[in-house]
């Protein structure tokens, strides 16, 4: 017997809670309501879920903070759902590490085939770590710097580098394709794994984000291809 994939549900609005856990319980889900942020931390270690379907506005802390406090010790898949539609509530909620958002109200269908989208994704990227021996096996390096997605690490000039998930993995798709220049949209298609519902400066804000923390190589670089994208620019 396959065991049921787990998702947590953290929301203080009960009504909204269990119609969501009754949509993926008709989709084969267990699930888990938690009604605060303070709640849904303690019920983590115990639940161990596959994935979390997170409220921004809580009671006590609230969904930012549960979320930075999830990513300092985990890399559970999470998705924000938020009656906030503000470009910068969605900007926040994926630079924090988040997997997607969602906008309240939302479509069931929707819901429950992004939630589907992001488990692949996470599976995706489990199995292709556990596949191979060798610890290099998804890592790209040029002078001066190391992408290992393997274990989600960056190192420039001997130093690790603290990058945040997302960061690393778009950092990672642009050194794997030297020279090639994709779309914003293609690399939040390629990245978030949809097609993101508001505008695309999320993928400038990681941009900016990583050329601070690695800046300018002799030999390569991040190269903003104005009016189309960027890319890994190679010497």
């Amino acid at each position: 017997m396959v065991d049921k994939q787990k998702i947590i549900i953290v929301d203080d609005d009960n009504n909204i809670a269990e119609l969501i856990s009754l949509y993926l319980v008709k989709e084969c889900y267990e699930t888990l309501i938690a009604g605060d942020g303070e709640t849904a931390l303690e019920k983590i270690p115990e639940f161990q879920p596959d994935l979390m379907l997170l409220d921004i506005m809580l009671p006590g802390i609230d969904g930012y903070e549960v979320l930075r406090r999830v990513r300092s010790t985990s890399e559970l898949p999470v998705i924000m759902l938020s009656a906030k539609g503000e470009t910068f509530d969605k900007v926040l909620g994926l630079q924090l590490g988040a997997d997607d958002y969602i906008e309240k109200p939302f479509d069931s269908k929707e819901m429950v085939a992004r939630v589907k989208a992001v488990l692949r994704r996470s599976a995706s990227k489990s199995s292709a770590g556990s596949q191979s021996e060798d610890p290099d096996i998804d890592a790209v390096a040029y002078p001066d710097l190391l992408i290992n997605l393997t274990n989600y690490s960056v190192t420039y000039k001997g130093r690790s580098i603290d990058m945040p998930p997302k960061e690393l993995e778009l950092l990672y798709f642009l050194a794997s394709s030297p020279n090639r220049v994709f779309t914003r949209e293609q690399l939040l298609d390629r990245i978030w794994g949809y097609e993101y519902s508001g505008d695309t400066r999320t993928v400038d804000v990681h941009i900016k984000r990583i050329r601070e923390k690695i800046g300018d190589n002799e030999h390569w670089s991040i190269a903003t291809i104005w009016g189309k994208g960027y890319k890994f620019e190679t010497s």
